[in-house]
């Protein structure tokens, strides 16, 4: 697989990475056995897939517990990027970036990774109780006792009212400027895919003018443009998408178009290629530094986005996959 350098730290990673969330959590299924957890992990490793997403929140902890016992053996093929700044309650999320409790939650994932290093620690929240540059300094300070490779943030973006398109990561942007002050930031991680690409308008050139990394986040939509969903076919109570407004029965329908675009481009380039590689490779071609992190549970699906890193759009192609409609229902 191709190999894309990310970020100030120069960091190397296959063009296509794995969110790891949905083997365990927040998915219809995701409560399967560990054991088809760790064969899907095996084979995006032998594909090349090297960097794999997860966050202490998931579960929690337990899907950091899961990549750690799939690395055992195989930790130097591995980039591991994991998440610090969310706690999950009983009834809701909330943030903490103190610094005790960043040291503390790095060292508590490290264990459950089984490993000495993390490649990457990204912020997941920043805690709007905490000087975002108290909680960077806390994690710099991970960097320089060697627990840390690089850092990442994630980006926010605030959506209502009128704030859309370049005005959507306004506060990601001014966090990343701020922090920049303190350490490198080496990569952003943010959502990007073909039904919700406001990142492209402010997020993508700050990373490129900064020689930062941009980690796609549910660059198919949250399974929607795999092709493989159908409208009415429901979702468990444990899905995230039970609740999610575009995947309601009507929505679905209404945004059909979107995916019979993506089976056209598909169709062009061959017996195989699939809607889910069409809409990877377009993520790709946003930038040298951009890094699809498509989650699945499943070895198959994993094969299937690994193609995607070998599938070259053509100038046709990008054209109409820029005049496909605009997806219908609000985001979230």
């Amino acid at each position: 697989m191709e190999r894309r350098t990310i970020g100030t730290a120069a960091l190397e990673v296959g063009a296509v990475g794995l969110g790891c969330m949905p083997m365990n959590w927040a998915y219809s299924g995701s409560r399967q056995r560990g054991d088809e957890s760790v064969r899907t992990v095996h084979r995006a490793l032998d594909r090349g897939v090297t960097l794999l997403d997860t966050a202490d929140m998931y579960g929690p902890f337990t899907n950091e517990l899961l990549v750690g016992r799939a690395l055992k053996e195989r930790r130097a093929e591995a980039f591991v990027s994991t998440k610090v700044g969310l706690l999950v309650g009983d009834q809701h999320i909330v943030a903490n970036g103190r610094p005790g409790y960043v040291r503390r939650a790095c060292d508590a994932s490290l264990r459950r990774l089984q490993t000495d290093v993390i490649d990457l620690y990204q912020l997941h929240r920043a805690d709007p109780e905490i000087p975002v540059e108290e909680t960077w300094g806390a994690m710099a300070e991970l960097v320089r006792a060697g627990k840390v490779r690089a850092l990442g943030l994630c980006a926010v973006g605030v959506r209502g009212g009128r704030r859309t398109g370049a005005r959507l990561y306004d506060g990601t942007l001014r966090q990343l400027e701020r922090v920049q002050q303190v350490f490198p930031v080496s990569t952003v991680e943010a959502e990007l895919s073909l039904w919700s690409a406001e990142a492209l308008h402010a997020l993508l050139p700050w990373c490129a003018a900064h020689g930062v990394g941009l980690l796609a986040a549910m660059p198919l939509g949250n399974g929607f443009l795999t092709g493989t969903l159908r409208p009415g076919e429901g979702f468990e109570p444990d899905d995230l998408r039970a609740r999610h407004p575009r995947f309601t029965a009507e929505m679905m329908a209404a945004n059909q178009p979107i995916v019979a675009g993506l089976r056209r481009v598909a169709g062009r380039h061959g017996e195989g290629v699939t809607p889910a590689q069409v809409a990877l490779a377009w993520v790709l071609a946003q930038g040298p530094q951009v890094v699809p992190v498509p989650g699945t549970k499943r070895a198959r699906w994993v094969m299937e986005n690994a193609g995607a890193a070998a599938l070259r759009l053509t100038s046709r192609d990008l054209a109409e996959l820029a005049e496909l409609p605009a997806a219908r229902g609000s985001w979230y």
